[in-house]
């Protein structure tokens, strides 16, 4: 039987408007935010070609705490670089383990690797930023790149890439680079849900970024001005928590005007992911402490989307519930583009970013990850984020 429109019911037209709205929020989002990767891709396809006596000087900075294998393995792809003017600086964040010998046999082998120092019996809140605080006025460059000593860039052109924005016109007023860092993968269940929220993750923060809305970084890819650093007084300020050494800092200091982000294929750094669920709990609770500290603004915004993402799932669920026929059809045919236009975004930068593409499991992490942040962030452990 046909069905006319005075056969509609008010709860009908109700769920339908619920729906469109949340609809076009999320693919608004989506086009705004997460598709900014894909954007910066497209505008800067052709490379920046600089002599090398316009580079600047770059200080590599790694913090390493009890990382022998980590350093034996990946710091020689730190050290060969294709960059005429740079030096790595390690250091040891209190090493128990044989990291102090590893880091004394690389010296010798290469000029450009300097150590520095955490004492072990230094008592304070986040050693970490301890030492790299020592590391930055140890820098003899204007420019800091930041990585942990797990990590291993793409290519020997990394310094190239993330140094790129600071040449040229207007370099001048820029001061922090926003890197991507994926984790390498695995198999198990645990790898793929780690490298689908950090792929998220990475697409949400950069793509803010680039649309004029910077809050945080990652420090396995981060690089800013000496400068800056000390005239904001470093870490001042953010002592007291555990972590927040690179997404506070960066929440702090970013700006429109002074913050860019890089997303070539060379400029990444991979890193290795948790193993087990239990790890990467821990490690996800810690990075979640110190996101109720972001600026306001900051918090809104991303509040906002997994907000209207969980109300438009229950929209859908309540239009097969209770609506009619034509209320279910709509729902099933928005449920649908949005879940093609979304596979299709994220994909196309999973593929640029030599990471891989995701199918209809999309869609269990799009609905699942959000519940399990916010039941992280309520279950949250007292003086956690803060040390007093």
């Amino acid at each position: 039987m046909a069905m006319y429109w005075h056969d509609i019911s008010m709860l009908d037209y109700g769920l339908a408007g619920a729906l469109v709205i949340l609809f076009l929020y999320q693919v608004y989002f989506y086009a705004r935010y997460i598709a900014g990767v894909n954007r910066w891709r497209r505008r800067n396809a052709k490379p920046l070609e600089v002599k090398d006596e316009q580079l600047p000087g770059v200080s590599v900075i790694v913090a390493a705490r009890n990382e022998e294998q980590n350093l034996t393995t990946f710091l020689p792809a730190l050290l060969g670089q294709d960059y005429p003017n740079y030096e790595v600086i390690v250091v040891n964040d209190g090493s128990e383990d044989n990291t102090e010998a590893v880091l004394s046999d690389y010296t010798h082998k290469y000029s450009h690797l300097h150590i520095t120092f955490v004492p072990v019996e230094a008592r304070v809140t986040s050693s970490k930023k301890l030492a790299l605080t020592l590391a930055v006025k140890a820098a003899h460059n204007e420019f800091l790149l930041f990585t942990d000593a797990d990590c291993v860039p793409e290519s020997n052109q990394w310094i190239r890439e993330m140094i790129a924005p600071m040449i040229g016109d207007n370099a001048e007023q820029r001061k922090v680079v926003l890197g991507y860092s994926p984790y390498f993968s695995d198999d198990n269940a645990v790898n793929q849900i780690i490298r689908y929220d950090t792929l998220f993750c990475g697409l949400q923060y950069l793509g803010m970024a680039y649309s004029g809305h910077p809050y945080m970084g990652v420090g396995r890819n981060l690089l800013y001005r000496k400068s800056m650093f000390m005239e904001r007084n470093g870490f001042y300020g953010l002592l007291a928590f555990r972590s927040g050494d690179d997404d506070l800092f960066v929440n702090r200091v970013a700006t429109k005007q002074n913050t860019v982000i890089v997303a070539s294929s060379n400029s990444l750094s991979w890193s290795l992911p948790k193993t087990t669920f239990a790890e990467w709990v821990v490690q996800k609770r810690r990075h979640l402490s110190v996101s109720p500290f972001y600026k306001p603004a900051t918090r809104r915004r991303l509040g906002l989307e997994p907000l209207t993402r969980g109300l438009w799932y229950l929209t859908v669920v309540l239009c097969f519930v209770l609506g009619s026929a034509w209320t279910m059809a709509l729902a099933w045919l928005l449920l649908v583009i949005r879940l093609l236009i979304q596979m299709g975004i994220i994909n196309k930068a999973a593929r640029r970013f030599g990471e891989k593409t995701y199918g209809l499991e999309v869609m269990w992490y799009d609905i699942l990850l959000p519940v399990f942040t916010a039941f992280l962030l309520s279950t949250q452990p007292k003086n956690s984020t803060r040390c007093w």
